[in-house]
């Protein structure tokens, strides 16, 4: 797959309808500055994102992907098997989304149970400085995984962690 032969494609469907990037990107709900990584090749669009593109420019998704017109049509299986793959996608997006949230959550409250304790003035003294330790562990700990999960590095833990357990079987 060209990148840069897609995104050239891209530019020149975009022109051929006649309306410019910043146009293109208010449709697909995406900034302009997307847009032109798309058309120069430095970024693909989403799965799902690039069906509602194909959708809008009347391509099929195999043009897109080829970086060029053709003049069979696309297999329907592979169009559903792709809308299969791009569903699947949003799915783990949205359960990335879900376990952030609950981290934050967790995060928060042990912020505001540690606060509470230290207006008390009890985080000094007996069983109530344990549980103000583990609420700071838990905010720490809360903050230090959410940064993970929205940075480039937890999928680079991941693959890390999967070349590992291939090499251990």
């Amino acid at each position: 797959m060209d990148q840069q032969k897609i995104g050239r494609f891209l530019k020149e469907l975009r022109k051929e309808k006649g309306i410019t990037q910043e146009q293109f990107a208010e449709m697909m709900g995406v900034t302009n500055r997307s847009v032109s990584r798309w058309e120069t090749g430095s970024n693909m669009p989403d799965l799902d994102l690039l069906l509602i593109i194909a959708d809008y420019y009347k391509v099929e998704l195999k043009e897109i992907l080829d970086g060029e017109r053709k003049k069979e049509n696309m297999n329907k299986e592979l169009e559903e098997t792709v809308l299969q793959v791009a569903d699947y996608s949003n799915q783990e997006k949205l359960r990335l989304t879900r376990r952030i949230h609950y981290i934050f959550i967790v995060g928060v409250a042990a912020l505001l149970l540690y606060m509470v304790l230290e207006i008390k003035g009890l985080t000094e003294s007996g069983i109530y400085e344990d549980i103000a330790s583990f609420a700071l562990g838990l905010v720490f700990g809360g903050l230090l995984v959410g940064v993970l999960y929205t940075s480039r590095y937890m999928a680079k833990i991941k693959a890390f962690k999967m070349r590992l357990l291939k090499r251990n079987l």
